[in-house]
C-alpha cells in the first residue's frame, strides 16, 4: 500500500497553456490554472471553449473522439442573470483533434434539442447515441454517418428531477451487452420498459428546483419491491428486462460497469462531509434514507450516533457498508482503467471524480473478504497541491485554481485519461457564476510517450476483437456485438483472449463466450474453477444469465471455496431460488461466514429477504444452539441483519441478559426494532418497563416506532410530553378570523393584535402571509410589532415577509480584499453561527457543517454563502411551516412525511406528529439562515468569519 500511495503523490504540475479562447486568453493567462498528477504522466489542455460550452458529460467514439453534453441553460430559475443561453435546447457536440497534434481543432453539433435542458449523461454506443435529460432517457440514431441524427426515439421517460442534478445520469454498455444507468433521488421516477415492467421510487426528497415540489415514498414496483430515493439499473438495447441492481442512494451521479461486472460510484452527501466512493453490491440498499424512503437520516438518527454512521445507516441491519467516506465534496464522474495505455501499473485504477474538492481521486480496490477495500485513496489528478502545506490558494483572490471543477472522467481509445471541468468558482445549490458557460477538457497521458489513436477495422474479426479489448468502454461495445453475432464460428479467436494476461480482458471473453451457444457456456462453465476468484465470480455472472436452469448445479459446484468473494456470488445467485431447492446451499454458506465479514453478511440478508421467518428455524437448528445468551458472533449477527419474526423471544432474553456485552446487547434491541410485529412492540415496551439499564435505550424506540412500524401497535401507549407542538385552539380561531376576507378589517385587526403577542401567534401571522391572506390594512398595523422581535430564529422569516425589500448590496470582491483576522473571525463564528452549524464538536446540526468547508468552497463561495442565504439553499434546507388541528405550530426542516410527520424545528427540538393530526404544511422557499444584516454583521466581520472558516479543519 504505501508503495501504491509514494507513486501515486502528486510531485509537480503543469501550466495550462495561453488559451485558444481570444476573448479569454488574458484570463487564462493571468489566472494560471494548475493541475497536479503523478510524477511520470503529463496534463495536456486537449479543448476549451468556444468549442463546447458548460460540459456535463462525456464519451468517447470509436474513432477517438469526444462527444460532449452541455448545460448551458442550466437551472434558469437562478441563472437568469445574463449567463449563455440556447433558446432552442441544449447540445450534443463532437470534438476531434484531426491532424493528431494534441489539441482539439474540430468541433460540431451532433443535436440540438428542445428537449435537451441540462442534460447529465451521454452514451456512444456504435451508430446511436444515448442521452439521459429528465424526465426522459433519449436514443438518437444516425443511421448514414454524417453526425446528425436521423430518428430520435425517447426510450424510457417518467424521471423525476426536471433540470435538476439529483436526476437520471450517464448509461455505459455492460460486459454483458446490457445497457446501465442510474438515477438521483429527484424522484418520484416511475418508468416502464417495453414488455410493460414498471419500477417506482420515491422518498420525501422535495426542493432543489420549481419542478421537483412532490415525491411519493414507499411505492411497489411491478417486481414487488419497494425501491427507494437514487437507484441504479439495467435494460436490455431493445427495452425490455428492466431490472433494479441497488437503490437508496442520495446522489449517485455515475455508476461504472467494469468488465467483472462490478459496480464502481461515488455518492454525494447532506451537506455534513459524508461524500463517499463505493463498491455496489447487487441487490443493495445503499442507506440514506429509511428503508422506504419516508424518512430522512436525521429523522432516524439514534442517540448518540455519529453523523457518518447516521448519515449512511451504517448501524441498520439490510444496509450496505458505506464504503470510503472522505467528507465534503460534490462528487462526479467515475471510471475505472482496465488499459495500460497509462503504464501496467494503472490498471485497475478507480477514479472518482469531485467537482467540489477541484480533485479526482484515484483507488487501487482489492477484494477484502466478501467485499473490496477502497483503503488506499490518493488525490490523483487535482487543481490544488495538497501535499504542500504552505501553500494557500485561499489567501489569493485572484487565484482561480479552484475554478476547476471536473464534472467527468473517461478513459480515451488510446489509454488517455480525459477530464471536463465546468469550471466556476462555486458547486453546489444549482447555483453557476461563470457566465460564458466556459469549460475545459484535459488530456492525461504518460510523460514522454507519444500515443497515437487506434484505427479499427469493424469489417474483420480481427477489428471486432481489437475494438473488444479496447479501453473506452462504450467502444467495446461494438466488438462484443459485432462478435455475438457470429456466434460459434468467432469461438477460437474468442478463446485465445482467455490466455491474456490481462484479467479485464479474459473477462470480457468470459461474457461474450457466453454467449456463444451451447459450446461457448462449456469453455465458461470450464472457468467456475480458474485460479483467479475474479474470473470464477465472472463465469457464475455470465452464466447466471446465460443458462438460469443450471444455477444450482454452478452453486454446489463453488459452494466450498475459499474465496468469501466466490461465495458471494454464489449467495447472490441463489436469491430468487426457492428456499426448499437452496436450503442446503445456504446453510453451507453461513457455515462459512466468519462473523466479521459486513459484505458476507450483507449479502446473506439480500437473498435471505423475505424467507427469514421460514429460514429462522433452519437457522436456529444449523447452529445446535438453543441458549441465547450464548450465540456465537455469527449466529447473533445473522439473527441482527434477518430480524425475523420468530427471533422476538431471544432478542428480548439477550438484550435483558447482563452476561452479554453492552455492545451484543443493543445490537439485539436493534433487531428487535426493526421488527413490524406486536410481539417485538411488547417486549421493547417490557424492557422500558423493566427500570433496568437498557430501559431508557428501550424507551427510545418506543417514542420512535411509535410514528411509524409501531405505530398501530402502541396506541395505547403515552408518548412523553414535548413529542409535539403545544396546542391551542384558540389560535386556529383567531387565525380564521385573520385570514376571513368576508369580516370586516377592523375584526380581523383584531384578531392579528391577539396571535402577534406570542411565537406561535407570530407564526400563525406568518403563515397567513405566506398564503397571501392577510390583508394591506392588517399587515400594515401590525408589521412595527412583527419586526420588533428578537428571536434569530424568527428573523429571516419575519423580514421575508413583513420588510420593505432588503437593498443592501455587498461587493463580494472588495469584502474579500479586506485585511483579516481569522482570530476575531472565531469569536464571531462561534457566537452567531454555531446557533446552526457545527463547528468541531460544537454547535448545532440545523444548517450545514462548517469544519473543512473550505474544502468544498472557495473564498468567494462561502463569502456568497454567508451575504446571500437564499441565492443557493442547501438540499433539505427549505424550512416548513406546520400547523396542527389542535392549533400548534412548528417552524422547522422536515426530516420524514407519509402517516407520521417528523420536523426538527430552528430551535434543535425534534417533533413527531400523526399526518392526520395536521392542519396545513407550508413548505418556503427560501433559507432560515439569517442574512448580515440581520445579525448586524460588518462587511469586516463577514471577511473575518470568512477568514476563520477557510483555515478551519478536523481531521
Amino acid at each position: 500500500m504505501e508503495k501504491i500511495r509514494f507513486f501515486f503523490r502528486p510531485l509537480f504540475f503543469l501550466l495550462i497553456g495561453i488559451s485558444c479562447n481570444p476573448n479569454l486568453g488574458d484570463q487564462q493567462e493571468a489566472e494560471k490554472p494548475l493541475l497536479f498528477v503523478p510524477d511520470d504522466l503529463e496534463v495536456t489542455l486537449w479543448a476549451e471553449s468556444p468549442l463546447f460550452y458548460n460540459p456535463t458529460n462525456m464519451d468517447v467514439d470509436i474513432k477517438g473522439r469526444i462527444w460532449i453534453t452541455e448545460a448551458v441553460n442550466y437551472r434558469d430559475y437562478v441563472n437568469s442573470d445574463g449567463h449563455l443561453t440556447h433558446p432552442e435546447g441544449d447540445r450534443v457536440m463532437i470534438l476531434e483533434d484531426s491532424n493528431g497534434d494534441g489539441q482539439a481543432d474540430l468541433s460540431k453539433v451532433f443535436v440540438q434539442d428542445e428537449d435537451l435542458r441540462s442534460p447529465l449523461g451521454i452514451a456512444v454506443i456504435g451508430n446511436k447515441t444515448i442521452v439521459s435529460c429528465a424526465p426522459h432517457i433519449i436514443v438518437y440514431t444516425d443511421t448514414n454517418g454524417d453526425d446528425r441524427p436521423d430518428h430520435k426515439e425517447i426510450s424510457l421517460t417518467g424521471f423525476g428531477g426536471k433540470d435538476h442534478d439529483h436526476s437520471v445520469h450517464a448509461g455505459v454498455a455492460g460486459p454483458d451487452g446490457k445497457l446501465y444507468f442510474n438515477t438521483g433521488n429527484a424522484g418520484p421516477h416511475i418508468i416502464t420498459d417495453k414488455s410493460g415492467m414498471t419500477i417506482r421510487a420515491g422518498s420525501v426528497y422535495t426542493g432543489g428546483s420549481p419542478y421537483n415540489v412532490e415525491n411519493t415514498p414507499a411505492m411497489e414496483s411491478d417486481d414487488g419491491k419497494i425501491w427507494t430515493g437514487g437507484f441504479a439499473f439495467r435494460i436490455n438495447p431493445d427495452g425490455t428486462g428492466l431490472e433494479v441492481l441497488a437503490h437508496n442512494f442520495r446522489n449517485s451521479y455515475e455508476v461504472f460497469v467494469d468488465s467483472f461486472g462490478n459496480l464502481w460510484q461515488n455518492d454525494n452527501d447532506d451537506e455534513v462531509a459524508t461524500c463517499r466512493t463505493s463498491w455496489v453490491m447487487e441487490g443493495s440498499n445503499a442507506g440514506f434514507f429509511s428503508q422506504t424512503g419516508e424518512r430522512t437520516w436525521k429523522a432516524d438518527r439514534r442517540p448518540g450516533q455519529n453523523i457518518e454512521i447516521a448519515h449512511w445507516h451504517q448501524e441498520d441491519p439490510g444496509v450496505m457498508p458505506s464504503g470510503d467516506v472522505y467528507g465534503s465534496g460534490s462528487p462526479t464522474g467515475v471510471v475505472l482503467n482496465e488499459g495500460d495505455g497509462l503504464g501496467k501499473h494503472y490498471r485497475g485504477l478507480l477514479l472518482s471524480a469531485d467537482a467540489g474538492r477541484n480533485i479526482i481521486f484515484g483507488y487501487m480496490p482489492r477484494i477484502k473478504g466478501a467485499g473490496f477495500s477502497l483503503e488506499n485513496r490518493v488525490n490523483f489528478i487535482a487543481s490544488v497541491d495538497s501535499d504542500n502545506k504552505n501553500y494557500r490558494w485561499n489567501e489569493l483572490h485572484e487565484d482561480q485554481s479552484k475554478w476547476f471543477r471536473p464534472s467527468d472522467v473517461a478513459i480515451g481509445t488510446d489509454g488517455a485519461i480525459f477530464v471536463t471541468d465546468w469550471f466556476d468558482p462555486i458547486v453546489g445549490g444549482h447555483q453557476m457564476h461563470d457566465k460564458e458557460g466556459f469549460g475545459r477538457i484535459y488530456r492525461i497521458s504518460p510523460k514522454d510517450k507519444k500515443t497515437s489513436l487506434p484505427r479499427i477495422d469493424l469489417e474483420t474479426v480481427e477489428g471486432q476483437i481489437e475494438a473488444l479489448l479496447n479501453p473506452a468502454i462504450n467502444v467495446r461495445n461494438q466488438g462484443f456485438e459485432l462478435l455475438k453475432a457470429q456466434g460459434e464460428d468467432v469461438l477460437p479467436k474468442v478463446k485465445e483472449i482467455l490466455s491474456s494476461e490481462n484479467p479485464y480482458h479474459r473477462a470480457r471473453a468470459v461474457w461474450l463466450l457466453s454467449h456463444l451457444g451451447e459450446k461457448g457456456i462449456n469453455e465458461v462453465e470450464a472457468l467456475l474453477s480458474d485460479a483467479d476468484c475474479d474470473i470464477q465470480i465472472t463465469a457464475l455472472r455470465a452464466l447466471r444469465q446465460a443458462n438460469p436452469d443450471g444455477i444450482l448445479e454452478y452453486a454446489n459446484q463453488l459452494v466450498h471455496e475459499k474465496s468469501a468473494a466466490v461465495r458471494r456470488g454464489v449467495i447472490l445467485a441463489i436469491k430468487d431460488i426457492p428456499l426448499e431447492k437452496s436450503k442446503s446451499i445456504f446453510l453451507n454458506l453461513i457455515g462459512t461466514y466468519d462473523g466479521k465479514d459486513r459484505w458476507y453478511l450483507n449479502a446473506l440478508g439480500i437473498a435471505l429477504d423475505g424467507k427469514e421467518d421460514v429460514f429462522y428455524p433452519m437457522l436456529m437448528e444449523h447452529f445446535e444452539n438453543k441458549n441465547p445468551e450464548q450465540w456465537s458472533a455469527a449466529q447473533s449477527n445473522l439473527v441482527w441483519e434477518l430480524h425475523p419474526k420468530g427471533s422476538v423471544e431471544a432478542l428480548h432474553k439477550r438484550v435483558a441478559s447482563q452476561k452479554l456485552p453492552v455492545e451484543e446487547r443493543e445490537k439485539a434491541l436493534i433487531a428487535l426494532a426493526f421488527i413490524p410485529t406486536k410481539e417485538a412492540a411488547e417486549a421493547v415496551r417490557q424492557l422500558a418497563q423493566d427500570s433496568g439499564d437498557f430501559s431508557e435505550r428501550a424507551l427510545y424506540w418506543l417514542q420512535f416506532r411509535k410514528t411509524n412500524d409501531w405505530q398501530v401497535f402502541l396506541k395505547d401507549w403515552k408518548s412523553p410530553p414535548g413529542q409535539s407542538p403545544e396546542g391551542n385552539p384558540a389560535m386556529l380561531v383567531l387565525r380564521e378570523k385573520v385570514g376571513n376576507k368576508g369580516l370586516p378589517d377592523s375584526e380581523r385587526s383584531e384578531a392579528a393584535q391577539e396571535l402577534v403577542n406570542s411565537r406561535a401567534g407570530k407564526l400563525h401571522l406568518l403563515n397567513l402571509a405566506a398564503n397571501k391572506e392577510i390583508s394591506d390594512t392588517v399587515f400594515q398595523q401590525i408589521k412595527n410589532e412583527m419586526m420588533d422581535v428578537e428571536d434569530r430564529n424568527l428573523q429571516p422569516l419575519i423580514f421575508h415577509f413583513f420588510e420593505e425589500k432588503d437593498t443592501a448590496t455587498y461587493n463580494v470582491k472588495a469584502i474579500s480584499q479586506l485585511s483579516v483576522d481569522p482570530v476575531r473571525g472565531k469569536t464571531l463564528t462561534y457566537s452567531t453561527c454555531i446557533v446552526c452549524h457545527k463547528v468541531g464538536e460544537a454547535g448545532g446540526e440545523l444548517g450545514p457543517i462548517l469544519s473543512n468547508i473550505q474544502m468544498k468552497y472557495g473564498k468567494t463561495g462561502i463569502l456568497e454563502a454567508v451575504l446571500h442565504p437564499d441565492s443557493g439553499i442547501a438540499f433539505g434546507s427549505e424550512p416548513y411551516l406546520i400547523t396542527l388541528k389542535n392549533g400548534g405550530i412548528v417552524y422547522g426542516l422536515l426530516l420524514s412525511d407519509g402517516p407520521v410527520v417528523t420536523i426538527l424545528d430552528m430551535n434543535n427540538r425534534r417533533y413527531m406528529m400523526e399526518a392526520s393530526s395536521i392542519f396545513s404544511k407550508k413548505r418556503l422557499n427560501f433559507s432560515p439562515m439569517p442574512s448580515p444584516k440581520i445579525l448586524h454583521l460588518s462587511d469586516q466581520d463577514v471577511a473575518d468569519i470568512t477568514a476563520f472558516l477557510m483555515q478551519e479543519k478536523k481531521e
